[in-house]
């Protein structure tokens, strides 16, 4: 799996959310990643590596970084 985590990059995780989704959508990246929940909307920060050892697989992968 790549390293690489994009702005609304959708993943999916290895344990499911009280709310029973275990879908989740990037919203914000850097030293901590932020992600929201397709199925109550919650929103959850974790270090870089909590997350990389929490997701499971990437669903889709958001549009690629435009360099100025």
């Amino acid at each position: 799996m790549t390293e690489e985590i994009r702005l609304q990059d959708v993943v999916q995780t290895r344990k499911k959310h009280p709310c029973g989704s275990d879908e989740w959508t990037v919203i914000r990246t850097g030293a901590d990643i932020k992600i929201r929940c397709h199925g109550c909307g919650r929103i959850v920060m974790l270090d870089r590596q909590d997350f990389l050892r929490r997701r499971k697989r990437l669903i889709s992968q958001g549009p690629e970084p435009v360099q100025p």
